[in-house]
């Protein structure tokens, strides 16, 4: 391990855990290549790519693989690889695929196999595949589920629980942003299965470039992000300046298109790029003499816009350090806040936090938590200049894609809060996704994204993206023991709370409804773009 404090990206694919019995096998008869499993994998142990038909000469002979279902691309295949040693056998892909087989309804197009079986040729197998060519990022429809499963994960094969309701949020933003992805980490669970030494589950795409991840404490971690934003800034001013200082001795034309590109989209990222490897190339040519273009050299990746992530559970979020995540969403800088909400102390063993819902029983909680769950969105819409966002990629992936995906684009502070499914609820982890699904439609969790720019537009920013609540609070909250664990040990009291809790939910909603048919001046407006 290098001196410097940093180690080797990539590493926990080495370790090849083998921990699971029975793992994900896909059947390519049944797919339809939706990418809905390889979308929730906790894991990223599910990849896919599509390729030309001539590469499978070659392939090992139980190389699985189908036409691509896509127009204009013929001749060209699809394959869905599983990379079984790290399988860990969760079941959260088998419940995600929508597929069943007409003869055998319990079939899916992806199914738990057992695993010794299959290591052998899946070993060949996944070694072939990663000799298969990655997708153009540019080229692939970052908009839909079915096109994010060909974004290559830069997480993977971490040490999170099987069926981690965390850990598909985290692969979603590496494959997102890829290699511009800055990431500062609060202490918990994701710090954890982050960077667990020596390995680490944060790798590096094919040019050996991947995201920017450091751990800080539990109460510093949104000013640690903070300071990762004003850094980046300060690099890309500098970047600038030397860039106008060169112009005539670069190029007035490579320097102004550098200099005017927008960057939002990602074939205006990659045309970015692409325009920053030529400029290092003119400036490897002036050599060392030059201390402008030394100086310039030192910053010049900070010309592609760097996106910045402040990530955390909601133990640091809601309590420890939710003064200072106050601070920089007010500061109104260009930061992103991810919150992966478990409602609970995860990592430190189940205590309770300003999350925990109205009712629940945990650590410090043990008689049922007699306060209701802490609104952290709304705190955040107060403001009007934050993206704030609820999601729960069990109830609606689509939703939580455009979430993440307008939070990264908004020229200012997001906060995207995702329900993260846990073991610390005393639920079967492979029910996790069904949770969320009946934690959205009961009403508990709605879903929500606020957008200022619509407000700046004359239009209502406040969207509610779920419908009205279709079953009762009790259809979501009796399946976990959190709750059902005091109606053993004092019934009364959990009914006193589950009626109380029914009608926070009720409440709750009434106002989000309201705040969605309201008109765009009745929010506050972003003094940063108004006059």
């Amino acid at each position: 391990l290098p001196v410097d404090g940093t180690y080797p990206s990539g590493t926990a694919a080495y370790e090849k855990r083998n921990i699971s019995e029975l793992v994900a096998e896909w059947d390519p008869d049944l797919c339809i290549q939706c990418g809905n499993c390889s979308f929730v994998c906790p894991h990223s142990v599910i990849r896919s790519t599509y390729y030309e038909e001539s590469l499978l000469a070659g392939a090992p002979p139980e190389f699985r693989s189908a036409p691509l279902d896509a127009r204009g691309l013929p001749d060209t295949r699809f394959t869905l690889q599983v990379y079984v040693e790290d399988c860990t056998g969760c079941e959260l892909c088998v419940q995600a695929c929508p597929v069943s087989a007409p003869a055998d309804p319990a079939r899916k197009a992806i199914n738990l196999a057992a695993r010794e079986p299959l290591v052998a040729a899946e070993r060949d197998n996944v070694a072939f595949f990663e000799t298969l060519p990655v997708a153009d990022r540019s080229r692939v429809d970052f908009g839909t589920v079915r096109g994010t499963q060909f974004l290559q994960p830069l997480f993977e094969f971490s040490g999170a629980c099987a069926g981690c309701g965390e850990t598909p949020y985290i692969k979603l933003l590496s494959q997102l942003f890829g290699d511009r992805l800055m990431v500062a980490n609060a202490t918990g669970c994701s710090s954890i299965y982050g960077g667990n030494l020596p390995t680490t589950p944060w790798t590096a795409n094919a040019d050996g470039r991947g995201p920017a991840w450091s751990n800080s404490l539990f109460e510093d971690n949104a000013e640690f992000g903070l300071g990762f934003r004003l850094a980046a800034d300060r690099h890309a001013d500098l970047a600038r300046s030397r860039l106008i200082q060169l112009r005539d001795v670069i190029g007035a034309e490579l320097a102004d298109d550098i200099l005017a590109a927008p960057q939002l989209r990602e074939s205006e990222l990659r045309a970015q790029h692409d325009r920053i490897s030529e400029l290092k190339r003119r400036l490897h040519d002036l050599g060392q003499a030059d201390r402008l273009a030394i100086d310039l050299r030192s910053v010049v990746d900070h010309l592609l816009r760097r996106s910045v992530w402040i990530v955390g559970g909601d133990g640091w979020a809601y309590d420890i350090g939710s003064g200072g995540l106050d601070h920089v969403l007010a500061s109104g800088r260009d930061v992103n806040v991810l919150v992966l909400d478990t409602e609970v102390y995860s990592n430190t063993g189940g205590q309770s936090s300003k999350s925990t819902p109205l009712g629940a029983v945990a650590k410090f909680a043990s008689a049922g938590k007699t306060m209701p769950k802490k609104d952290l969105a709304l705190q955040a819409i107060a403001y009007g200049y934050v993206y704030v966002a609820r999601v729960a990629m069990g109830a609606d992936p689509q939703q939580t894609l455009r979430a993440f995906r307008e939070a990264e684009a908004y020229d200012g502070p997001s906060l995207v809060i995702a329900y993260s499914h846990c073991i610390a609820h005393g639920i079967e982890m492979r029910d996790g996704l069904s949770q969320q699904y009946r934690a959205v439609a009961s009403g508990y969790w709605p879903l929500v994204r606020y957008d200022p720019m619509l407000r700046t537009a004359g239009r209502n920013p406040f969207m509610l993206d779920s419908p009205r609540p279709r079953i009762g609070l009790t259809d979501y909250t009796q399946r976990e023991l959190r709750y059902r664990s005091l109606s053993n040990t004092d019934p009364a009291e959990a009914e006193r709370l589950g009626g109380l809790a029914q009608e926070a939910v009720n409440q709750r909603w009434d106002t989000y409804e309201e705040m969605a048919t309201r008109g765009a001046h009745q929010f506050p407006a972003d003094a940063r773009r108004e006059s």
